[in-house]
């Protein structure tokens, strides 16, 4: 079953909650935008992988089978995208067909910049849900999460 939050509480949840618990449970860098609660964080030692839900789900399930878990996933619905939460340990890739193969599955890898994360704050234009939620410090390896997704997009082509 995929959990689409974090953990429910008896109290009621509010930004400024959410996001400690991201800092104190999860030592997840966030900050609340004070005008829109959303609840972002910079990227650095934690990146992300953002793809498609579709190679996501498969991707997803490779990981599974490996034994990494939990996996932070955030979802993205209306964009039909899914963020995986990674170590920053990927390494730029010397094959140009693979650089290629990400390029064209719309698999995208986020080093720097913000990185916005599920916020119980109403906001109509940016949704966000876990899709495999935030609960600890573990986050799998940037470089592992690639290489399924770019196992999972050979597989494919080869049928």
């Amino acid at each position: 079953m995929t959990q689409t939050g974090p953990p429910t509480n008896t109290f009621a949840e509010t930004p400024r909650s959410r996001c400690e618990f991201y800092r104190r449970v999860c030592s997840l860098p966030t900050i609340i935008d004070p005008v829109t609660g959303r609840i972002t964080m910079r990227a650095g030692l934690v990146g992300a992988v953002v793809m498609p839900t579709d190679l996501a789900h498969r991707v997803k399930t490779s990981l599974d089978a490996r034994g990494v878990a939990p996996l932070p996933i955030i979802g993205h619905p209306r964009a039909a995208m899914w963020t995986f939460l990674v170590r920053a340990d990927i390494r730029p890739i010397g094959d140009p067909q693979q650089v290629a193969r990400l390029w064209e599955a719309r698999v995208v890898v986020i080093r720097e910049g913000d990185i916005a994360l599920p916020s119980p704050a109403p906001d109509p234009l940016m949704v966000r849900t876990w899709v495999s939620p935030a609960i600890s410090v573990f986050r799998p390896s940037g470089a592992v999460v690639i290489e399924c997704a770019l196992g999972c997009l050979h597989g494919r082509r080869r049928r």
